[in-house]
């Protein structure tokens, strides 16, 4: 069973397909449509916030020229994926997976699941469970308390649930936020005739990537399209990784140079020391992607400015900040992130007791503690979420290949030093991952640890022995129907 139609989902069900041909499975999805992320998000300019040779499946070359691609040009790439590799017949949509309950004497997961047609309650059983649910919450973004706001008589709005018929030409928008969606809204605002504000707490980090790829344009005309996706997607993930690298090595170094970028970017006497240098060192939080500068060049045309401080209030006719400052606004557009949500909010039992997820430890980050025969497919947040699905997914498939080699039934890992240091998975410290607490697995050392590193995780998931030592396979007592089905509706 994979819960979870998004990138993710439908990677993990091309690799059961491609590695397993003869298993049978299901994928659920609580939308009505695939896509997760690239579905639900239709804010204006939404776009990849990574270049998508590597975000694209390593099986299913991105052909277009886009390095930083449209949100609908995502989700047509994984529409194409799902029919060009016959995956829709396994998706069954408008189905929530609520609760996960384990029986380690049958050796089987039973899930049991919301329809949304209906509002009934169907079960399913399984003998693996991949939870391919991202880390956020879908119908709900993060909208801190404004003091004032109900008072305000323009249109409120958060990004994360766009209304499609809002006009903002010839409007006056502040977009609360400086994070990646703030970046992507403002030149797409400025496009459709809105003169913006940018209004922001404390600054952000920006690097601008050119919006086509040279080295990959020559590639296609001098090599084969599998050998110059492959080329380039290695170029990429290598540039991502020396780039992480060096704002963890070389931090002051790397901060006085994604600053001085975005200063020759902006007009002579922009106020960048105030707008565009952070407190905090690059990758301490994510670096955001500004393709072909956009974000600079709207600023520099004199259609959107930044305004730094502390929201004190909402007025009818717009915001008041502490410092006494008052913007007027048509429109506010709220861009204040995401809430966290672990797998999808599902409830997991493990013969009776509830395994919080964040109470887990994670294993080569894919398994969590003591939950048997259960998988978190989780992505990079310091590069392509993408590279890191693909190989979580070949690591899924080949210890499912053991299991069915050994005739074992089970297989599950715990922590043999109950007094190892572990933190969150996500190790930054943004907003939105702090608020989470304790919601997100942890991680720890070893093979408990989260490496960001794609190098460490393709040694890790698809060279090093399955059978370690550390994830212990055994034989269910009893067996509740054939191991080499993964899904079977009850």
């Amino acid at each position: 069973m994979v819960v979870g139609a998004g990138v993710s989902g439908i990677g993990a069900a091309w690799h059961l397909r491609d590695a397993l041909p003869d298993v049978t499975f299901t994928v659920l999805e609580a939308r009505d449509a695939l896509g997760g992320t690239w579905d639900l998000f239709r804010y204006p300019g939404v776009r990849s916030d990574s270049d998508l040779q590597t975000y694209a499946y390593a099986f299913k070359p991105w052909t277009t020229d886009d390095t930083i691609a449209a949100g609908d040009a995502i989700l047509r790439y994984l529409d194409d994926t799902v029919d060009e590799y016959d995956l829709r017949r396994h998706l069954r949509f408008g189905r929530r997976a609520r609760r996960i309950s384990w029986s380690s004497e049958d050796a089987c997961w039973t899930v049991e699941v919301e329809c949304a047609a209906t509002g009934e309650t169907e079960w399913y059983r399984c003998w693996w469970l991949i939870a391919s649910t991202g880390y956020y919450r879908y119908d709900e973004g993060h909208l801190p308390e404004f003091a004032g706001v109900d008072r305000y008589e323009g249109a409120f709005v958060h990004a994360q649930h766009w209304p499609s018929d809002l006009d903002v030409e010839g409007q006056r928008v502040v977009v609360i936020g400086s994070g990646a969606t703030a970046a992507t809204l403002i030149p797409a605002l400025v496009d459709a005739g809105a003169r913006v504000t940018m209004l922001q707490r404390s600054p952000s980090y920006y690097v601008s990537l050119p919006r086509h790829d040279p080295i990959a344009d020559a590639m296609r005309r001098h090599l084969s399209p599998e050998r110059a996706y492959a080329w380039t997607r290695r170029k990429n993930q290598g540039t991502q990784a020396l780039f992480y690298r060096l704002c963890r090595w070389q931090p002051d170094a790397m901060k006085r140079l994604l600053v001085h970028d975005v200063a020759r970017r902006l007009p002579d006497g922009f106020d960048v020391a105030t707008h565009f240098t952070p407190a905090y060192a690059p990758w301490d939080q994510r670096v955001c992607i500004v393709p072909g500068g956009d974000l600079f060049r709207a600023i520099s045309t004199g259609r959107a400015d930044v305004v730094t401080g502390v929201i004190d209030t909402f007025t009818e006719h717009g915001v008041r900040l502490t410092m006494g400052d008052e913007i007027d606004a048509d429109v506010v557009v709220a861009a204040t992130g995401l809430e966290v949500l672990a797998l999808g909010d599902m409830q997991v039992l493990v013969d009776g007791e509830v395994m919080p997820a964040g109470e887990r430890v994670v294993y080569k980050s894919v398994m969590l503690s003591d939950v048997p025969n259960f998988a978190y497919v989780f992505g990079y947040t310091n590069a392509s979420w993408t590279l890191k699905v693909d190989l979580a997914c070949a690591w899924i498939c080949r210890v499912l290949a053991h299991m069915r080699a050994t005739g074992t039934t089970t297989a599950v890992v715990t922590p043999d030093d109950p007094t190892m240091p572990t933190r969150s998975m996500l190790d930054l410290a943004a907003g939105y991952l702090l608020r989470a607490g304790e919601r997100i697995p942890r991680q720890g050392t070893g093979v408990w640890s989260v490496p960001k590193s794609y190098r460490a995780d393709a040694r890790r998931l698809l060279r090093d022995p399955i059978d370690d030592g550390i994830l212990r396979f055994s034989r269910a007592p009893r067996r509740a129907g054939s191991v080499s089905r993964l899904a079977q509706a009850r």
